[in-house]
């Protein structure tokens, strides 16, 4: 290697290693505070808080949070949280949870259901049974669609299913609002959030049918218009001779009802008149025994009925007096 190549890689490595040296002098000599991003305050749950349950200093605490990432609904301190009157939990509120407007209500607010009705929105209570209410499964905050058959109690020829409502969130279950429960419980009656139109057509529908929830998966987006199901598309039920069949039984037991009828209607013109002649010989009998100068009570001549078929089913009864 020649002595000028030489001089001038020992040129470059001086310099590169000047270099790394006032760079690393520049980096410890800011400031660590300098570095870090402005940060604010967020209040925060400093252990788990049921619903209705009162937010104090007890239940809360103050973290830093970086201050351009603070959440909408926010509070920054305990102090301005409780300053103007007692606050309650409306949902549920985990270890470390920030605290949002929208979850507590309002100053010296009662923790009710109303307090949770979205704006425009309104609480419509359906009755469930374990059936109909998914078993106990459905619970505060799911989201559920509502199915609404008609004609069970007529001809299964005319039921039909249609999908009422979807996508309704569930406020309450009987009388538990906003509490999440370890198992299912079965329920008499679920309070869903309806707009008003909706509302409408549930306090209708439960008035021409029976209602159904539907439990709905977690964040699944609302699906489009729901097609009607009949009993049509459950598959070939009775066919066509069978119902023949079972129709032609019941005119046979029908025919049999009224011949029955006939006959006995019948027997009992027999013995009328069986009775009627019986009357005559006695009275006959009873004028030969009579003393001389008194007269038998002259006998009541025997009725026969007879009956008159009109139009082939039309029975008129007529009463006319026996000839010897």
């Amino acid at each position: 290697m020649r002595a000028s190549s030489a001089i001038s890689l020992g040129v470059a490595l001086a310099f590169g290693a000047l270099a790394a040296f006032l760079a690393r002098g520049l980096v410890l000599n800011i400031d660590p505070q300098a570095r870090r991003p402005p940060q604010g305050r967020m209040v925060v749950a400093s252990a788990p808080v049921g619903f209705g349950t009162a937010l104090t200093s007890a239940n809360l605490r103050e973290v830093d949070w970086p201050a351009g990432d603070i959440l909408d609904g926010a509070f920054t301190s305990i102090a301005d949280l409780t300053r103007d009157g007692r606050r309650l939990a409306l949902a549920p509120l985990q270890r470390n949870e920030p605290i949002l407007a929208a979850k507590i209500t309002a100053p010296n607010q009662r923790a009710t259901l109303s307090t949770q009705i979205d704006e425009g929105m309104r609480a419509v209570s359906v009755r469930v049974d374990e059936v109909r209410g998914v078993a106990g499964f459905v619970l505060p905050g799911d989201r559920v669609d509502l199915i609404l058959t008609r004609g069970e109690g007529g001809t299964q020829d005319d039921a039909y299913a249609d999908v009422l409502i979807q996508n309704a969130k569930v406020l309450a279950i009987d009388q538990v609002a906003g509490d999440r429960q370890d198992k299912p419980t079965v329920a008499r009656a679920v309070t869903l959030e309806l707009s008003v139109a909706e509302a409408q057509k549930v306090v209708l529908a439960q008035g021409v049918g029976r209602l159904s929830l539907v439990l709905r998966q977690t964040g699944e987006p609302v699906a489009g218009i729901a097609q009607r199901v009949t009993t049509a598309d459950l598959g070939p039920g009775e066919s066509a001779a069978a119902k023949d069949r079972i129709a032609e039984l019941t005119a046979q037991v029908e025919a049999l009802r009224k011949a029955s009828e006939a006959a006995a209607a019948q027997a009992g013109e027999g013995a009328r008149a069986q009775l009627a002649e019986m009357e005559t010989r006695l009275r006959v009998e009873l004028g030969q025994r009579l003393p001389p100068g008194i007269a038998p009570t002259a006998p009541t001549p025997p009725k026969l009925t007879i009956n008159v078929i009109r139009n082939g089913s039309k029975r008129e009864p007529y009463s006319v007096d026996a000839e010897d």
